[in-house]
């Protein structure tokens, strides 16, 4: 579509978040409890200047919004945060993950999946461009990292903060899963949080995360991420179906940061 088909909205932002919204609600069964809270959504500048830094901080392949779409203007993320339930009995579970959270795993990336389409959709009704990546499974398996960050993406969108265990702490907390899609639609992009969410980060004690992973990967001082990932490599086969399920998500559940920003911070955050 030209420029002159594209449509003005007054607050692109609350529209979108409503696609978001009616995404996550279509694909709720009414009759049952639902495993998700509220969905976030954060967005950011195509033109923000630590987009080039990712080929820092990431890997030096890792893609720009333009190389998405050509003359991006927003790249939106969005996160669905796991209803408590989830994340208890993925601690309770033991050394391997629940089974509940493997399920979660498969049907949140299939509801990402769902939700990036609605806003494609909305987005290119109204004469703009967009386009999606897929949840997971878009990394080196090699370097294990990924060439569309989703929690950088995040972080740069002002969604929330990293934390010690290398998850993005959001409002709702760690414990949920990102998506993101890139458009040339003007969105305002939303402020970046002014301080730590993460309470080893912030000077405080913590490292909760730490001693939920009892397989060594995580260390107060250290992160391996080929530990961590024949970790989740390990779960493949105790979770049978048509899915891969390499997850583990030990370090995101039952610790302060799982489901909010942790209390001593949060008052700062307001």
């Amino acid at each position: 579509m030209s420029i002159k088909d594209q449509q003005p909205v007054a607050d692109p932002f609350a529209l979108l978040k409503s696609e978001i919204q009616a995404a996550v609600s279509h694909w709720r069964h009414s009759e049952e409890e639902s495993t998700w809270r509220d969905p976030l959504l954060a967005v950011a500048s195509a033109d923000d200047s630590l987009f080039p830094k990712l080929r820092e901080v990431v890997d030096p392949d890792h893609a720009m919004p333009s190389d998405l779409v050509p003359d991006a203007r927003s790249v939106l993320v969005f996160f669905l945060p796991f209803h408590r339930s989830i994340g208890r009995e993925n601690d309770l579970e033991g050394y391997y993950s629940s089974s509940s959270w493997a399920d979660m795993y498969v049907e949140t990336n299939l509801l990402i999946r769902e939700i990036c389409n609605y806003l494609k959709g909305c987005i290119e009704r109204l004469g703009y461009r967009a386009a999606t990546t897929p949840a997971t499974h878009n990394f080196d398996e090699q370097k294990l990292v990924s060439r569309w960050s989703h929690k950088h993406l995040g972080y740069i969108a002002g969604l929330g903060t990293f934390g010690h265990h290398r998850l993005l702490i959001t409002e709702a907390g760690c414990c949920g899963r990102l998506g993101s899609i890139v458009t040339n639609m003007p969105i305002p992009p939303t402020p970046r949080p002014a301080g730590e969410w993460c309470l080893a980060r912030a000077g405080k004690r913590c490292h909760a995360c730490v001693s939920k992973c009892i397989f060594g990967a995580l260390q107060k001082d250290s992160y391996d991420r080929h530990r961590c990932y024949e970790q989740c490599l390990a779960n493949i086969p105790r979770h049978q179906g048509s899915s891969i399920t390499d997850v583990c998500g030990k370090c995101g559940c039952e610790v302060p940061c799982s489901y909010q920003i942790p209390v001593a911070l949060r008052e700062k955050s307001e």
